[in-house]
C-alpha cells in the first residue's frame, strides 16, 4: 500500500492562502493530504491548526511544508522543517541576504532532504522552449537579456503588515524591495534565461534604486548584472506605472529577440523566420516537488542552489545605499486613501531604456536621477 504525501501550510493568509487552495487540489485529486494549517491566527479549515512551527513540529511530522511566511523567517523555519525530516517548499526571496542562502544550502546538503523554492516560473514551459530557441540558433549570438516589470502598488499594499516596504524591522534584515518580493520573479527569469542559477555563475552587479512611496526600501530601481558566461542581464523595474503591463523579459541576439511574458507562459519571436507567439503550460512546484520525492531520478526545477544568483542581486541591494526619494516634480499622485499610489513620470520608457540598453537610471540620465 502507498499513502498519500502529507503537507502542513504555514502562514495561511495573503499569499499563503493560494498554497490551502493549490494542496487542498492535489488533496482532491489523491496526490496530497492537508495535514495541518499554521498561522498566529486560529483558522478553522476542518484540519488541525498549530500557532507556529515548533508546535507543530513537536506533535507531528508532515512530509512536506509549504513557507508562506515574512522574508526574514525563511532560514529558521526552512531549517527548523528540514532537520525534523520534512520537505520544504520555500517562497521566494529564498533569504534575506547572501549568508543566510549559504547557511541554508549547507542544512540542505546535511540533512540531504529536498527545498524548492518558489520562483514559479523555473516551472515553466515556455522557459525551456526559450532555451531551444536560443540553443538552435534562430536569434544569432545573443547579445544580452533584459527585463521590464511596471507594476502598481498602493498605500493599502504597505500598510498591510509592519514589515511591508522596509530595509530592516527591529534590527532583523527584510530587503523588502521591488527588486526583491514584487518583480523578484522578472530578475530571477531574466538571469535562469541568461543561464545564470548558482552564486558562481554572477561576475559583477550594479543596483540604481529608487523610491517614489514614503518606504525605506526600492520601488523604482535598475539592475545591471554581467554573468560569467559574459551575457549582460538587465531589468528596468517599479512599483510607480500609471497602470500595471504585463512583466517581460527580452533575448537579443545578433539575428532577432525572444520575449518572455511570465505570467501568461508565452513567448513572442521576432527573426528571419517571421513573427510567431508560442503559448506553454507549466509545472506547478509543489506538485514537481512531490514527484521528486517519489523519484530520486527528478531534480528539483528550484532548488536553493538555482537561487544563488538571485541572491547576489538581493545582496547588492541590501548592502547598496537606501533608495534614492525620487524628486516630488517627477511624480504625480492618484486616488485617495489606501487607494493613493505614486507615477513616476515616463516610468515606463525609462524602464524598457534599462533593459534594452543594459544600463541603469542615472547612467541613461533619467531626469529623476539627475544629481542624485
Amino acid at each position: 500500500m502507498t499513502t498519500t504525501p502529507t503537507v502542513a501550510v504555514v502562514g495561511v493568509h495573503g499569499h499563503g492562502a493560494s498554497h490551502v487552495r493549490n494542496v487542498t487540489d492535489l488533496q482532491e485529486r489523491g496526490l496530497a493530504t492537508l495535514a495541518a494549517l499554521v498561522d498566529p491566527r486560529p483558522v478553522d479549515e476542518g484540519v488541525p491548526w498549530y500557532p507556529d512551527l515548533d508546535a507543530l513540529l513537536a506533535r507531528e511530522r508532515p512530509d512536506v511544508v509549504v513557507l508562506a511566511t515574512p522574508i526574514p523567517t525563511h532560514l529558521p523555519l526552512a531549517s527548523a522543517a528540514l532537520r525534523a525530516g520534512c520537505d520544504v517548499l520555500l517562497e521566494k526571496p529564498t533569504t534575506a541576504s547572501l549568508a543566510e542562502h549559504a547557511a541554508l544550502l549547507e542544512v540542505v546538503e546535511t540533512t540531504g532532504r529536498l527545498c524548492q523554492v518558489g520562483f514559479q516560473t523555473y516551472g515553466s514551459g515556455a522557459v525551456d522552449e526559450l532555451a531551444r530557441i536560443v540553443g538552435s540558433g534562430e536569434l544569432g549570438h545573443v547579445d544580452g537579456v533584459g527585463a521590464v516589470g511596471a507594476w502598481v502598488r498602493t498605500a493599502a499594499y504597505y500598510a498591510r503588515a509592519a514589515w511591508a516596504g522596509r530595509r530592516t524591522l527591529d534590527g532583523v534584515e527584510v530587503v523588502d524591495g521591488v527588486v526583491t518580493n514584487p518583480l523578484a520573479h522578472a530578475v530571477a527569469t531574466a538571469l535562469l534565461v541568461a543561464g545564470a542559477r548558482t552564486v558562481d555563475d554572477v561576475a559583477d552587479v550594479r543596483v540604481d534604486l529608487f523610491r517614489a512611496h514614503p518606504i525605506e526600501a526600492d520601488d523604482t530601481s535598475a539592475v545591471v548584472v554581467e554573468t560569467r558566461a559574459g551575457v549582460r542581464v538587465s531589468a528596468g523595474l517599479t512599483l510607480c506605472a500609471p497602470d500595471r503591463s504585463p512583466a517581460r523579459v527580452t533575448v537579443r541576439g545578433t539575428l532577432g529577440t525572444a520575449t518572455l511574458f511570465y505570467e501568461t507562459d508565452e513567448i513572442e519571436v521576432r527573426s528571419p523566420r517571421g513573427t510567431r507567439r508560442i503559448r506553454c503550460g507549466r509545472v506547478d512546484l509543489l506538485t514537481q516537488l512531490l514527484s521528486a520525492r517519489a523519484d530520486d531520478g527528478v531534480a528539483l526545477r528550484c532548488s536553493v542552489a538555482d537561487t544563488g544568483a538571485f541572491l547576489r542581486v538581493l545582496e547588492a541591494v541590501r548592502t547598496g545605499p537606501d533608495p534614492t526619494p525620487i524628486p516630488a516634480e517627477h511624480v504625480v499622485w492618484h486616488g485617495d486613501g489606501p487607494a493613493r499610489h505614486p507615477v513616476v513620470a515616463d516610468i515606463e520608457h525609462w524602464c524598457a531604456r534599462v533593459a534594452d540598453e543594459g544600463a541603469t537610471f542615472t547612467e541613461l540620465g533619467a531626469p529623476f536621477a539627475r544629481g542624485v
